[in-house]
């Protein structure tokens, strides 16, 4: 169930909660992003004392190929394999498989890949990665799906639009004829499909909308696309989409984009910026971003952020992390990991404040001017 609790009266912008078996997930919400069942670094204490995480999501590709249905069945799914007793997101893995190139052969059937591991073949089909997770046992799931690149021409975009819909059929005729397999609900989300062409999109988002499953998910962007492409597509697609639903952006992105996708209508957020920047030394803070690599921050002794949105943030110093990011330490990752995350959290929770005092507008204007400075 999803609930709007409160809308920007000047923007798309709106403050929800979605219910879910594992609990409520205020809206809009960032999901770090645990791709093997692990969030690269970071403790589950962590996740939730430390970050605020209400929900993360584990990738249906990586945790098909290691640990295996087998051993995620035996444990019980994937909440009780990680210890993680909060809501769990799944993608059906579609961007990873058609991400492989060389290494899959896509067909009406399904996408035949070899494992990006040992090279053995597999076979990913609509109903299979349905079957998948609902063995994983994630509160929401989606279903596979051809992730276009960019660019590419208007002819392949629509063949593979057109696949993905026959895809979706397929997903959800199969998602409504099985049961969950640990005895509580899971989500089936569409997946709005068709690159940077407007008639596609709009098609795309009719589609999904028509399937009348319990949220929708827009993919297909921040994949090298102009910003101002991203959020032209975003305002489409939302046009169409069921208003009393949640929209999930898949794959996005910079501090700086996901307020403008929420003032566009969305809802829920998730990549791997944060923690893959992070590791190599980039942070991000309320005032712009720094490279913690750059020497000016040599002797600086002062906060990472002197009001930071968590305990490291505060207890450790610019100069002491620049140490141990040069040196290669993993603490390093770790910290850095843990305040971007933490800063994702907290600007989406404020973005959600603003929505309900209703002065996001402005809040948002200024705060996307300061968060794509480099200090």
């Amino acid at each position: 169930m999803f609930v709007i609790e409160s809308r920007d009266k000047e923007t798309n912008a709106r403050a929800g909660l979605l219910i879910t078996a594992h609990g409520e997930i205020p809206t809009p919400v960032f999901m770090p992003v645990g791709t093997a069942g692990t969030v690269k670094g970071i403790m589950q204490k962590d996740l939730k004392e430390e970050i605020g995480a209400k929900i993360i999501l584990g990738n249906t590709y990586h945790l098909y190929l290691r640990p295996g249905p087998e051993i995620l069945r035996s444990s019980g799914g994937l909440h009780r394999f990680m210890s993680w007793e909060r809501p769990l997101l799944t993608d059906s893995g579609g961007y990873q498989v058609f991400s492989l190139a060389g290494n899959r052969k896509l067909t009406e059937n399904g996408a035949v890949f070899r494992s990006h591991i040992d090279g053995s073949e597999h076979i990913f089909t609509p109903e299979n990665t349905i079957d998948i997770q609902r063995i994983i046992g994630a509160d929401i799931i989606m279903p596979f799906d051809e992730c276009t690149p960019f660019p590419c021409d208007y002819r392949y975009a629509k063949k593979s639009t057109g696949l993905t819909h026959r895809w979706l059929d397929r997903a959800v005729e199969r998602f409504c004829k099985t049961d969950p397999i640990w005895g509580y609900e899971q989500l089936l989300f569409p997946i709005v499909q068709g690159s940077t062409f407007d008639d596609l999109r709009k098609d795309s988002a009719e589609k999904a909308a028509l399937a009348d499953m319990s949220g929708n998910a827009i993919g297909g962007l921040s994949v090298g696309e102009p910003a101002e492409e991203m959020y032209r597509i975003i305002e489409i697609v939302n046009e169409i989409l069921p208003d009393g639903k949640p929209r999930y952006l898949m794959g996005v992105g910079t501090p700086a984009n996901i307020l403008e996708a929420i003032e566009r209508g969305i809802d829920m957020f998730d990549c791997v910026m944060p923690t893959r920047n992070g590791r190599n030394g980039m942070l991000f803070t309320k005032d712009g971003i720094i490279n913690i690599r750059n020497r000016k921050w040599i002797n600086d002794f002062t906060p990472l952020e002197h009001e930071g949105p968590s305990s490291v943030s505060k207890d450790y110093s610019k100069a002491y992390l620049r140490h141990l990011v040069i040196s290669g330490e993993i603490l390093g990752a770790q910290i850095a990991s843990i305040h971007n995350l933490a800063f994702y959290l907290k600007l989406v929770s404020e973005a959600r404040q603003k929505i309900g005092e209703g002065n996001f507008k402005s809040w948002k204007k200024s705060m996307v001017k300061k968060l794509s400075e480099r200090l």
